[in-house]
């Protein structure tokens, strides 16, 4: 006897004859001789009385077409075939509408979910049609019951949902120097270790996207200058032996000499063994820029995933102090700052400058001059962007200015913001390490359904009870999400789990991955806290000294359940703030059919992301610093701090460093500076004219603006989605 009906989407039921009533009737009611309630009824008993105790709806209809086809009725049987067909088809209308739209190349909010992703090349187009019908069977057979309502009703949205079947990590800092040291096998080839500068650039760019293939987020090396610098002197060495054998000098005395800095200088007033030793200098710095040059141009033309995105890339340098560290900076920087083809800006690697008391910052530090050019790089090129070593946060116990090695315990980040850095199962380090998943909190729907509690602290008391509640739910999807993908074997993650995860080494092909991701993170994020605030108490924290109390109580408060969460189920868990793209829109789209427009919340069709004071909001830098900054320390998963100035700012690299002066001032762990930066899609002319509508050099029309989406750029904003074109037509200039 049936008891309980399963039904598609996942849901359980109890079992309700009526329903099986009610659909044979309809079957009935289209053919010549009408109803028959009492053969209906004998179906209705036969199907309840004899059907298993758990049936699937399917499974239910299959039975009702056996009935019908045994019965003297049989018209009705093929009436009620081509009713289920009919509903089935309706019910993949929605698929087949979105698949149209794919196929035709249309600009909508599913093609341009992620901007960095062309899905008008038919790789793209494979990788959308696999990504909208994988969601689907993770919410059916994957998520629990609670994740899966949680979803459904807004609350929650699971990052790279289309991904959690293979079982993939999201991101890695590359320890690129086990790679350079002793090679790797990719695919059906293998890379031998490095001897020279040129090598060890494109074993670089191979190791990035070999695991972007195996992983679904970004990738990032930690300490790009202290992993190439030992090729510098490698390729010196060779220059010096060249000569040797072209001037029958011998050399050797030079090949282990130390140098203050690897400076190129003019030949002409040299000679003898000076001579010599400076045109291998020369050489050298040359090698070393066309190594960093090619590298660049690498990172923004090989492509990955089937061939339809570049490698979402990131390096971290600035720290090392050695002339081969510093030739490795120099001419990053000097390459980074010339541009690549037609001298148009690199959208990738998202570089990150290490900004270090001692070390890369003040005017007495060993690094400061190439910090400075840093500024005037980013004053022109939107990258590096500025991580700060001597945040509270970010500091490590271990960290000592004359170790070789210091790199090993300085905190590095992937591009748009997520942060490794504590480890409860292993070294705290960011090397070796990445985030597992994580799933995103909408703030703003909790503190909707709060609003009508006229009696604020109830309200607001009422708010932490649904936070709480979701919080729990969100902790438990992680953990199954985990629990899935420990199962994967060492053999589906070639590169990745044989040189690049700490542990992965040990594991053979055909062992599972679960003794040790653990050291990986999984991140609660959250969006929209100045919505919420707004909701709450009416106004956000950038506006109001009560606003931003409640704000910091309710990112504490996340942060102290997921210090909970750690001690309960044994995970590296942090809270993210959010670098929403997709998800700007997303969330909001939903809450507005739900609530309806209501000012200052709902009537933008984007929230704000993750604790950022709203991008339309009128306010000066140093504002925006001291509201944001005290979030920094609370979001150990990944934080951002954004300015946006005015005016062409190539040649005002002071406006950079002053940012950059308030991160340090305000214990800001992550900044970037946003500018105005044209750019012609025909030659890549670009300049920061306030209104370009023609190309001053091609007289082409077709002019973009240049502009991070998040914590990247994207080369055009044609695959900018909906809400984050609206979003960047909102923003300001802070003042």
């Amino acid at each position: 006897m049936i008891q309980v009906v399963v039904k598609r989407d996942g849901r359980v039921v109890g079992y309700n004859e009526e329903k099986i009533k009610a659909a044979i009737r309809k079957a009935m009611l289209t053919t010549e001789l009408g109803e028959d309630e009492a053969l209906i009824q004998k179906i209705a008993d036969r199907i309840g009385a004899y059907g298993s105790e758990r049936m699937t709806v399917e499974e239910i209809q299959d039975r009702v077409e056996l009935e019908l086809m045994q019965s003297p009725r049989k018209e009705v049987a093929k009436r009620y075939i081509a009713y289920r067909d009919q509903r089935s088809i309706a019910r993949k209308a929605k698929t087949r509408d979105m698949f149209h739209e794919i196929i035709e190349a249309k600009n909508n909010d599913i093609t341009r979910e992620n901007a960095n992703m062309n899905t008008d090349s038919p790789a793209g187009m494979m990788m959308k049609f696999a990504s909208e019908t994988t969601k689907p069977f993770v919410d059916d057979y994957l998520l629990s019951a609670e994740a899966r309502d949680a979803v459904r009703h807004n609350y929650i949205h699971i990052h790279d949902k289309d991904y959690y079947p293979t079982k993939s990590l999201t991101c890695v800092q590359h320890p690129l120097d086990r790679i350079l040291s002793y090679g790797f096998v990719a695919g059906h080839g293998e890379s031998r270790p490095a001897k020279r500068i040129e090598t060890a650039s494109i074993i670089a760019c191979i190791s990035l996207e070999t695991a972007q293939n195996e992983m679904h987020g970004g990738q990032a090396i930690p300490a790009f200058d202290f992993y190439l610098a030992p090729f510098v002197r490698s390729s010196f060495v060779e220059e010096l032996e060249k000569l040797e054998t072209l001037s029958g000098e011998d050399l050797s005395e030079y090949k282990t000499a130390v140098f203050a800095d690897y400076e190129k200088k003019d030949l002409s007033r040299l000679s003898g063994r000076e001579r010599l030793l400076q045109h291998a200098v020369n050489q050298t710095v040359s090698r070393v820029h066309q190594a960093m040059e090619a590298f660049i141009h690498n990172m923004n033309t090989i492509h990955s995933r089937g061939g339809n995105q570049v490698v979402f890339s990131s390096i971290n340098y600035g720290t090392d102090t050695s002339a081969e560290g510093r030739c490795i900076i120099r001419e990053l920087l000097n390459s980074t700052y010339r541009g690549v083809g037609n001298g148009a800006t690199a959208i990738f690697p998202i570089q990150i400058w290490k900004k270090k008391r001692g070390v890369s910052y003040l005017p007495e530090d060993p690094n400061y001059d190439l910090y400075r050019l840093a500024c005037k790089v980013t004053a022109r090129r939107f990258f590096p962007n500025f991580v700060n070593l001597d945040a509270s946060f970010n500091q490590h116990e271990k960290w000592r200015a004359d170790d070789p090695e210091r790199y090993k315990y300085e905190v590095a980040t992937m591009g748009c913001r997520t942060r490794v850095f504590e480890n409860r199962f292993g070294e705290k380090t960011s090397i070796g390490r990445g985030n597992l998943s994580f799933t995103t909190i909408n703030l703003v729907r909790l503190a909707i359904e709060c609003m009508p509690v006229r009696d604020e602290a109830e309200r607001i008391a009422l708010f932490f009870k649904k936070l709480d509640e979701v919080l729990e739910i969100s902790a438990r999807q992680l953990c199954d999400r985990f629990d899935f993908q420990k199962t994967a074997l060492a053999k589906q993650f070639p590169l990745l789990m044989s040189k690049l995860w700490n542990g992965g080494e040990t594991l053979k092909p055909e062992d599972t991955i679960e003794s040790v991701i653990n050291q990986g993170t999984l991140g609660i994020g959250f969006i929209g806290l100045a919505e919420c605030l707004i909701a709450l108490v009416g106004k956000h924290h950038g506006e109001s000294d009560d606003a931003q109390a409640l704000g910091l109580r309710i990112v504490s408060h996340m942060r102290s359940r997921v210090n909970d969460f750690c001690e309960r189920y044994q995970h590296n868990f942090s809270v993210l703030a959010t670098p929403a793209e997709g998800l700007s829109g997303k969330f909001t789209t939903k809450d507005r059919k739900s609530f309806g427009i209501i000012p200052g919340i709902t009537d933008k069709i984007y929230y704000t992301n993750s604790n950022h004071v709203p991008v339309y909001y009128h306010c000066s830098p140093r504002h925006k610093a001291e509201v944001e900054a005290p979030y920094h320390a609370l979001t150990g998963g990944g934080h951002i701090f954004y300015v946006e100035i005015d005016g062409d700012a190539t040649h005002n690299p002071d406006a950079i460093s002053a940012i950059v002066d308030l991160m340090d001032k305000n214990n800001i762990g992550y900044c970037s500076v946003n500018h105005n930066r044209n750019r012609c899609m025909e030659c890549g002319y670009e300049d920061a004219s306030a209104e370009l509508d023609e190309c001053p050099k091609c007289h082409s029309k077709a002019i973009d603006r240049l502009q991070r989406i998040t914590g990247y750029l994207v080369g055009t904003t044609d695959r900018w989605n909906t809400a984050k074109l609206a979003e960047l037509n909102d923003r300001i200039v802070h003042e």
